[in-house]
């Protein structure tokens, strides 16, 4: 089977152009897939539809070639869920919980929930409701990932995570890509989709603006560089050697993409005395590569 989700002409209408129309995309076996879009942009509404817990307007779901409100019980068997609100039991503490999802699951063995809480250095046996953000996130990847499952679909799985347990936690994909598991994830970290993903689903108002692999996403992701330099003079000689460029005195401020080592290499020929780089958060990404496919229209 080429693919293992299936997303076909689905619509979810909240009114007041909430939820998510006409979307469509499928997940290939093996695959690592991000799902990208500003909050509200429809994520979390494909993803429950995706798990069953509600019926699209229109359209088809399908996971492992069973439709996903109907056959919702069967594809648990293949699938771990990694939600953006894990509903936990307050009472328990993380252990206890564990044991009750995997009890839930059907299973026996919690070597690989040990394996999983080692990796993240997570103590279970803190009562639940007294747990940070953090903590209660790596309850979740931990129940998500234990039953070993073929399909994975995680909605922003490192929230609350401090960025030692954000690399762990990229390191786990790689591993688990590299054992051919297929996996939706939807998330806010361009550098997490970056390192993990073959090529990303971006959707906004709730529709699908492109599906483009991660080499095209790269090149259209752009960095600010801020160069200071020894003189005005030099200043205004290198910006009218480089495009988009705006020169400030002796800084010169300009938008740089994959041509990074063209733009270092014609700088260096004069004196620099300061070099800034602020890459586009994903939200600055967005709204860039939004304006490209208007430019496009």
């Amino acid at each position: 089977m080429e693919h293992l989700i299936e997303i076909h002409h689905i619509t979810k209408d909240y009114g007041r152009q909430r939820g998510v129309f006409d979307l469509s995309f499928q997940v290939k076996k093996g695959e690592v897939l991000g799902f990208l879009g500003p909050n509200g942009a429809g994520k979390t509404t494909t993803i429950r539809q995706l798990l069953g817990f509600i019926k699209p307007d229109s359209g088809s779901l399908r996971i492992a070639g069973m439709d996903c409100f109907q056959d919702a019980d069967k594809i648990q068997n293949y699938l771990g869920y990694l939600p953006g609100e894990t509903a936990f039991i307050d009472s328990m503490n993380g252990m206890e919980f564990i044991q009750f999802v995997a009890k839930m699951k059907g299973m026996k063995d919690l070597g690989r929930a040990q394996e999983l809480m080692s990796r993240f250095d997570f103590n279970p046996t803190g009562k639940i409701k007294k747990m940070s953000k953090g903590m209660k996130q790596k309850i979740g990847i931990v129940c998500a990932f234990m039953q070993d499952p073929e399909i994975l679909i995680l909605d922003e799985p490192t929230s609350g995570l401090d960025p030692l347990m954000q690399e762990q936690f990229v390191s786990l994909i790689l591993q688990e890509k590299k054992r051919g598991k297929t996996i939706l994830m939807s998330s806010h970290m361009f550098e997490e989709v970056e390192k993990t993903c073959d090529r990303a689903v971006i959707i906004r108002n709730g529709r699908l603006v492109a599906v483009e692999s991660m080499e095209t996403l790269r090149s259209n992701r752009k960095k600010i560089m801020e160069i200071t330099f020894q003189t005005n003079e030099m200043a205004a000689a290198f910006a009218s050697e480089v495009s988009n460029a705006v020169c400030e005195k002796e800084t010169v401020v300009l938008n740089v993409g994959m041509d990074l080592d063209e733009v270092i290499k014609k700088a260096a020929i004069y004196t620099v005395v300061d070099m800034n780089v602020h890459t586009q958060s994903l939200e600055e990404f967005f709204l860039h590569f939004y304006s490209l496919k208007e430019e496009e229209k």
